[in-house]
């Protein structure tokens, strides 16, 4: 079994525990994913099974959309509605104060990670240190906010459109917006609706995956790997070229510079492939070994 799965994750799960339930259902342990979503969120979740897992890579710096709520006069040490109140503020801010705050984080800005964030020093992961009561200093990061739209509110909640970099903390985001109008903000709800070119309305539900995997249809959910690279050109692959793609070696071929996507006569996707000089080379082979 290969292929991509988009999964629309359900609150309250990790992005592992979806994982684990899924390697469950599939009877698979080849299993991975491109990009972690928080419990809280919802929405897109990449996965990748079987030999598809090899293409993680090429995926984790796709620009991700989310949709976020963002709740104005509180700040919490998570940076979004699950964690411990530290401040709250009565001051009102009006729609067109917000507006007006927007652009400044829109474009390349930097980011100071959160401190319940799953990133590294000195071989600890800060959230490990947070939840002992510790925080340390974190370097900020740049990263590019390339759309960030108020789309509207409701129930206390500002409803913001974040298209953004890998890397970018939307709660993050929030808790910034909140300290530029000086009232703090946290996050208190958060959807993925896009991953690269992956939207969550092609997603289905962990229960649609073990209803299929009940009736033998779970591989009708499954995208194939080359989806991932749509984008670039397809060569197709005769003979010895193919036996030479199969062993690590290169064939010719009078293309541009570039990368390619590289097919045998069946119509099997065999790899991503580099072309320079007219010279092909594999840069991550896909075919069953």
């Amino acid at each position: 079994m290969n292929g991509i799965l988009l999964i629309d994750k359900p609150r309250d799960w990790t992005s592992h525990d979806v994982v684990g339930k899924l390697r469950g259902i599939l009877r698979e342990k080849r299993i991975g994913h491109s990009g972690t979503l928080d419990p809280m969120a919802t929405g897109l979740l990449v996965v990748f099974v079987g030999r598809a897992t090899r293409a993680v890579e090429f995926a984790e710096a796709d620009e991700k959309e989310y949709l976020a709520d963002l709740r104005l006069g509180v700040e919490t040490d998570t940076q979004d509605i699950t964690g411990r109140v530290v401040r709250t503020c009565d001051s009102t801010v009006s729609r067109e104060e917000l507006e007006a705050v927007l652009p400044q984080f829109r474009g390349e800005i930097e980011q100071v990670p959160p401190m319940y964030s799953a990133i590294k020093v000195n071989g600890k992961k800060l959230y490990e240190i947070a939840r002992k009561g510790g925080e340390i200093e974190r370097k900020p990061r740049r990263v590019t906010i390339s759309k960030l739209e108020l789309i509207g509110a409701e129930d206390g909640a500002y409803h913001l459109d974040v298209v953004c970099s890998k890397g970018t903390y939307i709660r993050t985001l929030c808790h910034d917006i909140g300290q530029a109008l000086g009232v703090g903000g946290t996050m208190s709800a958060l959807r993925r609706t896009r991953a690269g070119t992956f939207s969550v309305a092609n997603a289905v539900t962990l229960e649609q995956v073990q209803r299929a995997a009940e009736t033998g249809a779970t591989e009708q959910l499954l995208l194939p790997v080359d989806t991932l690279f749509y984008e670039y050109d397809a060569i197709e692959v005769i003979g010895r070229e193919a036996a030479r793609i199969k062993n690590g070696g290169s064939f010719s071929r009078a293309v541009p510079d570039g990368t390619y996507r590289i097919y045998a006569e069946n119509g099997e996707f065999l790899a991503l492939g580099q072309v320079t000089q007219e010279s092909c080379k594999t840069i991550k082979s896909f075919f069953e070994v």
